[in-house]
This record gives C-alpha cells, sequence and structure tokens, in this order.
C-alpha cells in the first residue's frame, strides 16, 4: 500500500517539476498542465483502487503497477488525441476517472465503517 503513495507522491512531484522544463514544443508547454492534471487523476484513482483491494485482500502489485502507469498514459494521450482533433475527449477522462474514484472512496468509507462498528460491537 506504501508503493501506491510514493507512486502518487512521486507523479506529484514530476507533475509540479515538468512544466518548468524547456525540452518540450511550446504548443506541448502550454497543454502539459491539462495532461499532467488528468494523468494525476488516473494516479488517484488507481491509488485507491489499490487501497480497496488492499481492505478487501484482493491487492496484487502488478494489475497496480500496470493500472498507474497505463492509466496515466491512457488519459494523456486520449486529452492529447482530442486536441489534435479539436474534440474535449479530456472531459470523458475526467468523468470516468471521478467515477472511479468516487465510488472507490465509497467502498473504502462502508469498510472502515463496517470494522468501526465491529470494534464498537467487541467493546460494548
Amino acid at each position: 500500500m506504501w508503493l501506491g503513495f510514493f507512486a502518487l507522491l512521486l507523479g506529484l512531484v514530476l507533475g509540479l517539476w515538468l512544466p518548468s522544463i524547456a525540452i518540450f514544443p511550446v504548443t506541448l508547454q502550454q497543454q502539459l498542465p491539462n495532461y499532467l492534471g488528468l494523468a494525476i487523476l488516473a494516479a488517484i484513482d488507481a491509488t485507491l483502487g489499490a487501497w480497496r483491494a488492499n481492505m478487501e485482500g484482493t491487492y496484487d502489485t502488478g494489475v497496480f503497477l500496470s493500472g498507474f502507469f497505463v492509466n496515466m498514459l491512457a488519459a494523456s494521450l486520449l486529452a492529447y488525441l482530442g486536441d489534435l482533433l479539436g474534440v474535449n475527449l479530456a472531459l470523458a477522462a475526467v468523468v470516468a476517472f471521478g467515477s472511479r474514484i468516487f465510488n472507490n472512496l465509497a467502498v473504502i468509507r462502508r469498510i472502515m465503517l463496517q470494522h468501526w462498528r465491529q470494534r464498537t460491537s467487541r467493546v460494548g
């Protein structure tokens, strides 16, 4: 589980550091914050999914790592392709990742509430 938080931290650091690098074309530099924002959203989704899987006892590091990097790359490439076509495909990624994030948070909340209720019923 710490691997997920480390990867999220690494993504945030890269997201803050990469826009200052001038190796990308100017047009890409202007859009880079949008792509990195989607990549961070995908990373948050993967991290919360890993946390949920860990709480359910189904966590797999390979699944987490592949989902983490593939989703980040796919979201960024989808937004870039949308920009080339003149269509806001980034919105589709935001909606998809947003709904998955809220779904994972709901399941995590239910599991934590269930554990809390079990602990308090044993005490009382």
